[in-house]
């Protein structure tokens, strides 16, 4: 980067500083709110009427446990890849909570939940939960899982059970494929405590030498080799065999450490705080600061040390003392220490009749149809003709988005685009395309999150990629996360310069866009349009203070048009008329929100809430929450778009985006929400959230106590919102996700009936 790039940079951010206190003061759930006249305060303000955010994580975790241990809701490798998720999401839930609540700890905080706990219970309540889930997988995993994996083949087996040939097997594998990678780390007063990665296995070896004193040293189990190693592989005994890498290192240790007798070799894991610094209000240079950050992430405080049950008392004080730990930071595991591998397993080729059959994407429908004539490739044509809403996975996301983009760089028509980035892949096809524009002399502006969790190195690469391609590249603001998920395309039409936009819900990566279920809208509405065009000037330049038209913009509007809704609902509610609510979105847990649900729902306002992980309101409490009822559905993929729905009078508004109803969303990032106003395209809508109102095996519902139980006990054949949405798409049947505009340029009710092509 040039001295001149940093230096506008710096400025740049020196300008878009942002305190989060007034943010803050606004989410007080004692606090009287008032909106249109309607005032909220006690009894709203009482603990009792909140769920802890923690606790409704953790519960969020149960139930896609659930897909793990009964057997007749999944197949039995698809359960394998539900047990490697809820693993890996409890590995992650400790490095992003649990270091956030001890950080809290150690800072003395004394102020309470909303729901009246201290971080101190919070942390108690995690632990008791997470032992009794730890426990539960290992009982799914070894009591029911692994028995049944081997009546189609598959074996795991410890070190000691194998078989002359598998043995010899496993130790010309340790000679030749993993030895070279170990390097064994001693500790005394030459060779000071080692650094101990985050999430990895590694073994903890006592030593006694010739002088019968102790020694302690750490090897490190090669992260590049698989987890389960599989043995004999090609044999024709029609077993195939995994041991774990760690106990074939155990069983071979000696060789790391000769001359030297080995007491005891047990595995043991820490798990780091990933809590990083978000509410940054002043960096000369936001990619530097980033950095710094992660740098010191890996050193970050343990927040969990998970030990084998052989771990000797010795080493699991040495190690509880050098990492600085509590007695309740240490978690005894039986079994396999590390479930998240089991994708492993669950990714095995020749075994797809224990699966679910595997989603090929379709082509949105009014695409596919024009597959057949001459201006199959020109998108820009479709948008002119009317608005497409895509939904993945059920769309094709090659032939929609990343088609769109390629098109828009090829285009010598074409004079801008501009796009946000918070989470894709490093190969992604858009990023290709973007290059090249660049590279054609188009005008690319692109705002990558550097603060994106997990994905800031990645992000902090793709930044330096664009800018050495030549495309300008901003990172974000200082004290607030750009989540929006927009792409804006300015094209020199024959009639004039037309903005062709993309909203969505989920993130511009091809891989999740098969499993993430996401909505999107193609349009060049001019007024969405405009909006788009000041959002961007507003992230990219100069210009925090906009007034949009008809996008709802975090933090600026989102919030208060939210607001506004619920409360002209509720009004319609007083005077009799139909006043009707339906969310769908990944977590709700704003108070402030929640009260004013809890109000609505007082005065007769029908709620339905479709939330996939955290809640904190609680449905169907008497004199309460009546009339407010809240599901979440976990199944084969994962639910995340965010739709609104308001009644409205009869109006019917729906809106799409990125934002969920989370104090983060609505007052500390940047979302876009986007109105969905032709007829088709809120059909389509209506029709996917009554699939959604309507499922039954996939759906959990929350009692008044906020508990939730399966609608769906034991094996049931109705079809799932899943099967149904997959077959509309095969189908290309009605309603369909466009409009197609008239000679006077509204919206017609109907567009034209599409061919029975099909694919990616």
């Amino acid at each position: 980067m040039t001295a001149k790039k940093n230096s506008q940079k710096r400025k740049h951010n020196k300008n878009i500083r942002r305190d989060r206190t007034d943010a803050e003061k606004t989410v007080d759930s004692g606090s009287e709110i008032n909106i249109h006249g309607l005032r909220l305060d006690q009894p709203f303000g009482d603990a009792n009427l909140y769920l802890n955010y923690e606790k409704s994580w953790l519960d969020f975790n149960w139930r896609v446990l659930r897909e793990a241990k009964d057997p007749d809701r999944n197949p039995l490798l698809d359960r394998v890849r539900f047990l490697s998720i809820a693993s890996s999401n409890l590995d992650e839930f400790y490095q992003k909570r649990v270091g956030a609540l001890k950080k809290q700890v150690f800072a003395q905080v004394s102020k309470l939940t909303v729901d009246g706990m201290t971080p101190q219970q919070q942390i108690a309540m995690i632990r008791a939960e997470a032992i009794r889930m730890r426990e539960t997988m290992a009982a799914a995993l070894h009591q029911d899982i692994v028995p049944r994996l081997r009546g189609i083949g598959i074996y795991f087996k410890d070190y000691a059970e194998l078989s002359d040939a598998e043995r010899a097997d496993a130790d010309a594998y340790y000679a030749a494929q993993i030895f070279p990678l170990l390097t064994p780390l001693a500790v005394d007063p030459g060779h000071p405590f080692p650094f101990i990665s985050n999430l990895c296995i590694s073994l903890g070896v006592e030593l006694k030498d010739k002088q019968k004193r102790w020694h302690f040293a750490r090897v490190k189990v090669p992260p590049v080799r698989p987890r389960f190693v599989e043995l004999l592989k090609g044999a024709q005994s029609g077993q195939r065999v995994f041991v774990p890498i760690e106990q074939i290192i155990s069983a071979n240790i000696q060789t790391l450490f000769t001359g030297v007798k080995i007491a005891s070799v047990a595995a043991f894991r820490v798990t780091r705080s990933a809590e990083i610094n978000d509410n940054l209000t002043e960096a000369e240079d936001l990619m530097d600061l980033i950095s710094e950050e992660l740098r010191s992430r890996k050193y970050a405080p343990v927040v969990r040390l998970q030990v084998d049950k052989d771990l000797s008392d010795r080493l699991r004080d040495l190690l509880s003392e050098e990492l600085e730990l509590e007695p309740e930071d240490v978690y005894v595991s039986e079994g396999f220490m590390e479930l998240s591998s089991l994708a492993q397993i669950a990714n095995l080729d020749g075994l797809d009749e224990h699966r679910a059959p595997r989603w090929k994407p379709r082509t949105h429908p009014i695409v596919a149809k024009r597959g057949k004539g001459d201006d199959a490739s020109d998108l820009f044509a479709l948008m002119r003709k009317g608005d497409l809403l895509v939904h993945f996975p059920y769309h094709a996301f090659n032939t929609s988005i990343e088609a769109f983009i390629r098109q828009a760089a090829d285009d010598p028509r074409v004079l801008a685009i501009k796009q946000t980035f918070y989470r894709t892949t490093e190969d992604s096809d858009i990023l290709l395309a973007l290059v090249e524009a660049a590279e054609q002399g188009k005008q690319v502006a692109a705002l990558v999150e550097l603060k994106a969790r997990f994905d800031e190195q990645r992000n902090i690469e793709l930044a330096r990629r664009l800018e050495e391609s030549g495309v300008h590249v901003t990172y974000g603001l200082l004290g607030l996360k750009t989540h929006c998920k927009i792409t804006l395309v300015v094209r020199e039409d024959p009639d004039g310069i037309r903005r062709y936009f993309f909203i969505g819900t989920g993130n511009y990566n091809s891989v999740t866009a098969r499993l993430y279920e996401d909505v999107g809208l193609f349009s060049c509405d001019p007024a969405i349009g405009e909006d788009l065009s000041l959002l961007f000037n507003g992230l990219t330049g100069y210009a925090p203070e906009q007034t949009y038209r008809k996008i709802l913009v975090a933090p600026n509007s989102f919030r208060q048009r939210i607001e506004d809704l619920i409360a002209f609902e509720m009004n319609e509610a007083r005077a009799g008329r139909p006043a009707r609510i339906v969310m769908k979105m990944n977590s709700m847990e704003d108070p402030r929100i929640i009260q004013l649900f809890y109000q609505a729902s007082g005065v007769g306002v029908s709620i339905d809430l479709i939330v996939r992980g955290v809640c904190r309101l609680i449905a169907g409490k008497p004199g309460v929450s009546d009339n407010i009822r809240v599901r979440s559905i976990i199944g084969h993929f994962l639910e995340h778009s965010r739709i609104y729905y308001f009644h409205h009078g009869g109006e019917n508004l729906y809106f799409i985006g990125s934002g969920d109803l989370m104090r983060r969303n609505l007052d500390w990032r940047v979302e876009a929400i986007a109105p969905v106003e032709a007829e088709p395209l809120k059909n389509y809508l209506k029709f996917y959230l009554d699939a959604q109102l309507a499922e039954t095996r996939l759906a959990w519902v929350m009692n008044e106590r906020g508990e939730y139980r399966p609608l769906s006990q034991g094996k049931d054949d109705a079809a799932t919102c899943h099967q149904i949405m997959m077959d509309h798409a095969s189908k290309h049947a009605k309603p369909l996700p466009w409009a197609r505009l008239t000679r006077s340029g509204e919206r017609a009710g109907d567009a034209p009936e599409p061919s029975s092509d099909t694919g990616e």
